[in-house]
């Protein structure tokens, strides 16, 4: 049973814990929001450098080449928007999963004392429910390892998958501009 310094304790904790996992998320918002502001920036400056191109051209060419000229940069700004969102959610995520399974392993640290302690206080004749309640926690324990590496394997596939979507995008996008150019140019 907890005594009233045990239960303050672990209210401590949690609190401490919370304010940690709330300071973690507004730092994932400053450079979120930090991210945004640097893109606004630059597509204003771009736009102003775009709009002088435009109102320079002389001719339909000129124009087709200035269009296309704009393309291949365009696609490159967004998946590395894309690349820098992702890296904030993900930093922000690790940042949150190990405070998560900081906590889980001192729970069940806690768990496995009490277990220690009732086995170590049970009455003659209870062999068989120790090791029962022995067995569930292992067993319970494997479970959690297994579905945090499944978890772990899912998200790593994630980020594969998202940087080779990324790259393959910017990779099209450069061979279009590439053919567009050739065709002009022929």
């Amino acid at each position: 049973m907890l005594t009233a310094e045990q239960f303050a304790a672990a209210q401590k904790a949690n609190v401490e814990t919370l304010f940690g996992l709330t300071n973690k998320a507004f730092e994932g918002v400053e450079k979120l929001v930090e991210l945004n502001l640097q893109v606004a920036k630059a597509a204003l400056g771009e736009a102003a450098e775009t709009t002088r191109a435009i109102l320079s051209v002389k001719d339909a060419q000129e124009l087709l080449s200035l269009q296309a000229g704009l393309l291949q940069p365009t696609a490159e700004k967004a998946a590395a928007y894309s690349r820098h969102l992702y890296d904030i959610a993900a930093a922000t995520n690790a940042e949150v999963s190990k405070v998560a399974e900081q906590t889980a392993a001192e729970a069940q640290a806690k768990f496995m004392n009490v277990v220690d302690t009732a086995v170590k206080n049970a009455p003659a004749g209870t062999e068989n429910a120790v090791a029962l309640v022995k067995s569930a926690v292992a067993a319970a324990n494997n479970a959690y390892e297994t579905v945090h590496k499944a978890a772990k394997q899912a998200a790593d596939v994630a980020e594969a998958n998202f940087q080779a979507v990324t790259s393959t995008a910017v990779k099209a996008t450069q061979g279009a501009t590439a053919s567009a150019k050739a065709k002009r140019a022929a």
